[in-house]
């Protein structure tokens, strides 16, 4: 931070002893070197009051007031990208995540959009305020459903997690019905929950309200449980997250497989389980943050791609690792709805200059994000999931 931005905080009391109450997280922020690495990879740092960098040093000082009536934590999209290029190994996601847990425990400046968030998924069991009835609305176009949807199963292996967004939102319920019907056509027995799943929690975990997620996590691992389920598949690599590192802290959570649907396609691919007919397009494919950085999962949805016929697929310049974010994740969406706007627009400048057709991404709020953006800004592309190519490559093999 320059000299000059530290003279305007002169008068302000300080507390050096604040960093102490944030736990381990506190204490990684001590280790800060300011580097800048963490500013220069965030993806919102153009929208924050203080970039990440300015975040570190001015907790290192005691401005504490500062920060915590700045929106800079709340714009964090918890992507890790910074995370996996700081060069002291500093938890960064965990750090911004604990600012947030300490601003809503003391009831400093939460955002009201953040405390009405948290008030719909504990009383409606999802975020957008629906009957959570309603949950298998995305399978009423379908003309013929697979069971396991309609009607479910009471007891399956396999439980199909589908998650707020593809169940309420419109744009994605092309992701869940493509996935029922190519694990209809692998032969799978499998069933969803309806009415009976609720939000995963993760909303409130990057919100900083980690502790309300105990009655969504006990009431989904019982409804799993109930179900004689040994794996459980998400299309939602927020949800696959969730379950993955988050439910073992609230309850057990051994005996069950916990896969995104993109490693569980792979698995079908490998076994030829599945009829797969040319696919003539140019695609570029988006590592989600929830999927990719934080889960490891980077192989699988290109297997699939790569296994269908006449795909012209085309790595865009930063990937993997290295992707970057689509802006839509950490509740920024929330927060102020034309920031997630704002960061598409630099992933779709890569997803044209690979001369794609289409960005195929694993995340059902990627695909909202990068779709919107591509709207917004008149881009002549389209976001798909990795799903929804694939049983596109099903039909064309059975017709």
């Amino acid at each position: 931070m320059a000299s000059s931005e530290l003279t305007n905080l002169s008068t302000v009391k300080r507390d050096t002893t604040f960093v102490d109450q944030l736990g381990s997280a506190g204490r990684l922020i001590k280790r800060c070197i300011q580097c800048g690495t963490c500013s220069a990879s965030c993806p919102t740092a153009y929208a924050m009051d203080h970039t990440p960098r300015q975040v570190w040093r001015l907790l290192q000082l005691g401005f504490v007031e500062e920060v915590l009536n700045s929106r800079t934590f709340w714009l964090c999209t918890v992507c890790t990208a910074c995370q996996v290029r700081c060069r002291r190994g500093i938890d960064i996601k965990d750090a911004m995540v604990a600012l947030k847990e300490w601003a809503v425990r003391e009831g400093v400046q939460v955002p009201e959009r953040l405390d009405v968030l948290s008030e719909t998924v504990v009383t409606q069991h999802n975020i957008s305020g629906d009957d959570n009835a309603n949950r298998l609305v995305w399978s009423e176009n379908l003309l013929d459903p697979p069971v396991g949807v309609k009607p479910p199963r009471e007891v399956a292996e396999t439980v199909y997690f589908v998650g707020c967004v593809s169940s309420f939102y419109p744009r994605t319920y092309a992701i869940p019905r493509a996935l029922v019907q190519v694990m209809d056509r692998a032969g799978l027995e499998f069933t969803t929950l309806g009415g009976d799943e609720w939000c995963c929690g993760y909303p409130l975990y990057v919100a900083g309200m980690r502790d309300r997620m105990a009655g969504l996590v006990e009431h989904n691992l019982a409804r799993v449980r109930a179900a004689g389920a040994e794996r459980v598949v998400f299309t939602c690599p927020s949800c696959h997250y969730a379950w993955s590192d988050l439910y073992s802290e609230f309850s057990e959570t051994s005996g069950l497989r916990l896969l995104h649907a993109t490693e569980l396609l792979a698995e079908l691919v490998r076994q030829d389980r599945l009829p797969l007919g040319p696919v003539e397009e140019t695609v570029t494919y988006h590592d989600p943050c929830d999927l990719g950085r934080k889960s490891g999962v980077y192989d699988a949805p290109r297997d699939v791609l790569a296994a269908i016929p006449g795909l012209d697929f085309r790595e865009m310049a930063m990937s993997r690792r290295d992707a970057l974010c689509c802006g839509g994740g950490g509740d920024v969406e929330t927060v102020d709805p034309d920031v997630p706007t704002g960061v598409s627009m630099k992933r779709l400048a890569q997803v044209e200059a690979t001369g794609a057709k289409y960005v195929v991404s694993a995340c059902q709020q990627c695909e909202r994000t990068l779709q919107e953006g591509a709207r917004k800004n008149r881009i002549r592309v389209r976001a798909v999931d990795v799903v929804e190519l694939l049983w596109r490559s099903v039909q064309a093999a059975e017709s």
